[in-house]
């Protein structure tokens, strides 16, 4: 096993099966030496987190939401780089979003939740910049969405 696996292993956790885009655009693109992935919900075949967060999802349930689109961006990165998880040199960006109720201010603690995943199973190299907007809606009635840039070698 590989440290990266060790560590997912160790977390718990399986990559799901990457989810199928549903409109008129590619999962991931690689252009040099950078891995750009779409935005990825939270849910997949096993689980699913939808609703307005401070409305009718709490914070804890919001995290794990993104803690799952964290795990949703895994396997979009594995499928991109052919199983070698090895591969990524940093997690370079976030880009996250929290359909939310009007009054809800707890945006990039909801977000954290992807990027405790990132250094969790990439170290220092899953150290990244990031971004946290709330929104009205996002796609399927999901709470959260989250894209990223990895550098790759």
């Amino acid at each position: 096993m590989s440290g990266i696996a060790d560590r997912l292993a160790a977390a718990g956790i399986r990559l799901p099966t990457p989810l199928v885009p549903k409109a008129e655009y590619l999962p991931w693109t690689i252009s040099g030496s950078h891995l750009y992935i779409s935005g990825q919900v939270s849910l997949n075949e096993d689980v699913s987190f939808t609703g307005t967060v401070g409305a009718d999802v709490d914070l804890d349930t919001a995290i794990q939401a993104a803690r799952l689109c964290g795990i949703n961006l895994l396997a979009q990165m594995n499928a991109a780089l052919e199983g070698d998880l090895e591969r990524v040199v940093r997690i370079v960006k976030l880009g996250g979003f929290v359909q939310c109720a009007g009054d809800f201010s707890q945006i990039p603690q909801v977000i954290n939740g992807a990027s405790s995943l990132m250094a969790e199973i990439f170290g220092e190299r899953g150290r990244h910049a990031r971004s946290s907007v709330g929104v009205y809606r996002l796609p399927r009635n999901v709470a959260v969405e989250i894209d990223a840039v990895v550098e790759v070698a």
